[in-house]
């Protein structure tokens, strides 16, 4: 240890300088205990005391009858730098008073090592808050002062503003005004007081337009009933998961082989359909080659041009066990093809259902009333329902055939008349109902995916057809029918779409440039997609029978106009449920 004028010590005293660094250290250690204060707990509050003087002869300068200092229990332990020193400043002291060898009294304390340090801070910081108490408590006007002369309340300050903190409190000690100046007193905050508040404006009533919407709206949901669609969800969901797990070769994605015979079977049944007019054409064409059967071609054609049993309105070779074959259960499958009833249809009365959108092919109407795939004798008994079809489809051999045995008829106006005026349950055609697609092959050129496009403004004969009969006009809205297949669009190829009205007028019929999916694909082909048919059959439109010398144009016109308002509140009612992917509104063409 070097002394105040920095000469070495002897050689002689390094044994007695090892022992009395040891003695200094214990000693070290026993002063810095000495002089930490203590914590007593208090009424729940840890209350500041200080250990007992260094020395008997030194006063401790501290009142005896004095209350109680408390801290407060949120009040941060501050950093115990500040008592190491006062512990190493004791530790000096106390070693100059020891009266060690080797070392004079005017020398400076040894210096302590690391580990001392690390010792002293330590044991500093692990002092008992439960201790008793060895001396009377501080009072607040009173400093408590050591032999070292050391203040501990200004280190507990100095510590505590190291901390950032207020003595007490969580107060921040930057915030506190500098001692020596007068603190001003802090303006006490404003209260609000919180009145109610009385709204005196004028609120905006709504208009009678608003209110006339609102009991609209009100009155369509009282008048037609919530429709759900009822299909499989688990087969639905394999289908998404084969279309997203097929294999794709030049961008065609192929159906996998472990199809199940279920889907194979629903397949097959759209397909013989969808091919019934090149089949029964091909096989009429071989026979006619093989001149075996020449003897019976000829008597056939002859029969099959002067035949009148598509229009003559008796419903004659029409087969019921062929309309509830199980092959048509496949084929509404396929879609799948719900038919949805909001009204009943009384047994008594006769009518006309106007079915719409045409869609390419119709495949919805020919589901629902062409079969009883759908049960639509189970939905509306009593009623017989014929479907209606161009009169040219009667004059193809063989297919003429099977179509009049699924229960279709001419769409021609002597064909509706007989079979609204004959048979039934009177005589007069009560009970019997035909389905029209009014739309016809004019709006088969509009089917495009997420549209509803009607051409329906000008047509109003199926109106003076049940005007004159009498039959009750009942609209039909087939939601997704013209998703069933993608169409070139007239806008994107006006001359192609020229050339389609050319033939129209012509023939009166139109070839739609279409393209659907494929047997074993998903993306190439003329079958349909695999996309749900919602067909809902809506509210009946009651017709009082008049004369054809009655009829008025005003009258037609008036029944035509609720005709359209009832498809405008089915497409309202039903187009969030069964059109969601819609990328436009319904629209009225001419």
């Amino acid at each position: 240890m070097a002394d105040a004028s920095g000469s070495l010590p002897s050689p002689s005293g390094s044994l007695s300088k090892k022992k009395s660094g040891k003695k200094n250290k214990k000693n070290s250690q026993k002063a810095a205990r000495s002089v930490i204060p203590v914590l007593k707990e208090v009424d729940g509050n840890a209350v500041r005391q200080d250990p007992a003087p260094a020395s008997a002869g030194q006063a401790s300068g501290t009142p005896s009858n004095q209350k109680e200092k408390q801290l407060h229990t949120k009040t941060s332990i501050p950093d115990l730098k500040p008592l190491t020193s006062v512990g190493a400043t004791t530790t000096a002291s106390a070693s100059a008073s020891s009266g060690s060898s080797n070392t004079a009294s005017h020398e400076k304390p040894a210096k302590m090592s690391n580990n001392d340090k690390k010792g002293v801070t330590d044991e500093s910081a692990d002092f008992p808050i439960s201790e008793p108490a060895t001396t009377n408590p501080v009072s607040p006007s009173s400093t408590q002062v050591d032999s070292t002369g050391i203040d501990y309340a200004d280190a507990l300050k100095d510590g505590l503003k190291e901390s950032g903190l207020k003595e007490g409190t969580e107060e921040n000690v930057e915030d506190l005004p500098v001692e020596g100046t007068r603190e001003e007193p802090a303006e006490k905050p404003t209260k609000m007081t919180t009145l109610p508040i009385h709204d005196n404006t004028t609120r905006e009533k709504p208009s009678n337009a608003d209110r006339d919407a609102e009991r609209e709206k009100q009155a369509l949901y009282d008048e037609y009933p919530s429709l759900y669609f009822e299909g499989n969800d688990n087969e639905l969901a394999q289908l998404e998961r084969d279309r997203a797990n097929a294999y794709q070769a030049a961008g065609i994605r192929f159906a996998p082989f472990n199809i199940p015979l279920q889907r194979r079977l629903q397949t097959l049944a759209v397909l013989l359909h969808s091919l019934s007019i090149a089949t029964t054409v091909s096989f009429f064409f071989f026979l006619c080659a093989i001149p075996l059967f020449w003897p019976l071609i000829i008597p056939y054609l002859l029969h099959m041009l002067l035949s009148k049993a598509a229009t003559d309105g008796e419903l004659r070779f029409r087969s019921e066990r062929l309309r509830h074959s199980r092959i048509w259960r496949f084929f509404a499958d396929y879609f799948p093809a719900k038919l949805h009833k909001t009204h009943g249809l009384p047994a008594d009365r006769k009518y006309i259902f106007g079915y719409h959108p045409h869609g390419i092919i119709s495949h919805g109407a020919f589901a629902a009333f062409a079969t009883e795939a759908l049960g639509f004798s189970e939905k509306f008994p009593g009623i017989t329902n014929s479907l209606l079809t161009l009169d040219s489809n009667f004059r193809i051999p063989i297919y003429r055939d099977y179509i009049l045995a699924m229960g279709l008829r001419s769409v021609s106006k002597e064909s509706i008349t007989n079979i609204l005026s004959r048979g039934g349950s009177d005589g007069h055609g009560a009970g019997r109902a035909v389905t029209i697609v009014i739309g016809g092959a004019r709006e088969s050129l509009e089917a495009q995916p997420g549209t509803m496009r009607l051409v329906l403004g000008e047509r109003k004969g199926f109106v003076k057809v049940a005007m004159r009969t009498g039959a009750d006009i009942v609209p039909v809205l087939a939601f997704g029918e013209n998703d069933l297949y993608d169409q070139v669009s007239p806008k994107s190829h006006p001359n192609l779409h020229r050339l389609q009205m050319f033939v129209l007028r012509t023939l009166k019929f139109t070839l739609p440039f279409l393209h659907g999916r494929g047997i074993f694909n998903y993306d190439v082909g003329l079958m349909p997609y695999r996309r749900p048919l919602n067909i809902v059959v809506g509210k009946p439109i009651r017709v009082t029978q008049r004369a054809e010398s009655d009829l008025k144009t005003s009258e037609i016109d008036q029944l035509h106009g609720l005709y359209l308002k009832e498809l405008e509140k089915m497409w309202e009612r039903y187009k969030e449920g069964f059109a969601p992917e819609r990328i436009e509104e319904m629209q009225i063409l001419n």
